[in-house]
């Protein structure tokens, strides 16, 4: 007798990318693994999930979740459950001073998937919130490259790589030379890079001709100045150049960084994201980003179809990170997904700019699935 299911999740509109999957389907988990994919599947908890999308369990490359231990955290948990994401980038909100304590205290015992990078900067990003915003880059006796690289070596089986940001509100006067210290600091430990650039000093220029194959630029889509697209649609060389040897461009939407004339322009010279992330934190998760499944429903408003924006989030943020076992449904693999609920109506969304978009689409989390279990509240 065959063994009976944990979970099925019945008669949904099954999307994964990595598998090139796009139909009606149930899907079942059992062992904290994904089961089968078919018709007619049985278990001991079965829910109807028709009419809604099942996903691979969506990926956040950019978040801050350190939470409690930065002001700019917000919690995880929380997110997961309102917006069906099952594993957080966060994007070096640590760095060596308090690394240890993000591990210890957030990340070991947090319920869904965390897996960062490390700020270059010794403190992390430690004051930003409303009423104090101090850019870590700033100071160049917080960037120390050896505690950089002691930690991330101390920690490798976590660190996902190196984490930097450089910009007039992030580096000020130091300009790109933390740029530079955090290159040093990726090439001696072997890992790839992440990086935030805001307004200038520095240049867009300068920035994006350092990165390397499988480095990320986050705030890809970013308005004037430093955006990637020219004022007659042409997207810049520079960009086109990064793209061509490898770099990864990621959204990280955030409070500051996305812009609706931007990506409208970059859309329609063909230059999609690789990933689309959230940067969700303390004061993005009032508005105008809120969560990862707010910024999908803009690029889908922005006439990206759905199939593709999922796999901007799972399956192409699994490979940015170097996890393949993650952002898919294969049979065997890790028991996690995402149900999504597709509504139509009017609904308004902002850029970081204050613009505002009707969109006639939204995409709201129905239900996640972790370890082969249903874990979204009933």
């Amino acid at each position: 007798m065959a063994e009976m299911n944990d979970l099925v999740l019945k008669g949904g509109r099954v999307i994964d990318p990595s598998q090139g999957l796009d139909k009606a389907a149930d899907i079942a988990f059992a062992g904290a693994k994904v089961a089968a994919i078919g018709d007619g599947l049985a278990g001991t908890e079965v829910r109807d999930v028709a009419g809604k999308i099942v996903c691979p369990g969506l990926i956040d490359l950019h978040t801050h979740v350190y939470w409690g231990g930065t002001s700019l955290g917000v919690e995880a948990e929380l997110l997961a459950r309102t917006g069906g994401v099952t594993t957080f980038i966060d994007a070096g909100s640590a760095g060596p001073g308090n690394f240890h304590g993000f591990r210890r205290h957030v990340i070991e015992r947090s319920p869904v998937r965390i897996l960062p990078y490390l700020n270059v900067a010794f403190p992390g990003i430690f004051a930003f919130s409303k009423a104090v915003m101090v850019g870590e880059s700033s100071d160049m006796r917080l960037l120390d490259a050896r505690e950089a690289v002691r930690v991330a070596r101390e920690h490798r089986d976590l660190v996902l790589g190196i984490k930097v940001r450089v910009g007039r509100s992030a580096s000020g006067d130091s300009g790109i030379m933390p740029l530079d210290i955090a290159l040093d600091v990726a090439e001696e430990t072997g890992l790839p890079l992440m990086a935030h650039l805001d307004a200038p000093p520095p240049a867009r220029h300068g920035v994006v001709s350092r990165l390397r194959k499988g480095d990320i630029l986050t705030h890809c889509f970013r308005p004037f100045p430093n955006a990637p697209v020219r004022p007659d649609g042409k997207v810049r060389d520079e960009i086109l150049a990064a793209r061509d040897r490898g770099v990864i461009f990621d959204i990280g939407h955030g409070s500051g960084s996305f812009g609706f004339g931007t990506t409208r322009g970059m859309l329609a010279a063909g230059f999609l994201p690789d990933v689309i992330s959230s940067d969700v934190h303390v004061l993005s998760i009032e508005g105008p980003a809120f969560d990862l499944l707010t910024t999908m429903s803009k690029f889908l408003c922005l006439g990206v179809d759905l199939p593709t924006v999922i796999r901007l989030a799972t399956a192409n943020a699994a490979a940015a990170i170097r996890r393949p076992e993650l952002g898919t449904l294969r049979v065997g693999g890790i028991g996690e997904a995402t149900v999504i609920d597709v509504k139509s109506g009017t609904f308004d969304y902002a850029d970081s700019l204050g613009e505002r978009m009707m969109g006639d689409k939204r995409l709201l989390s129905a239900g996640v699935v972790l370890a082969g279990r249903w874990w979204h509240p009933s």
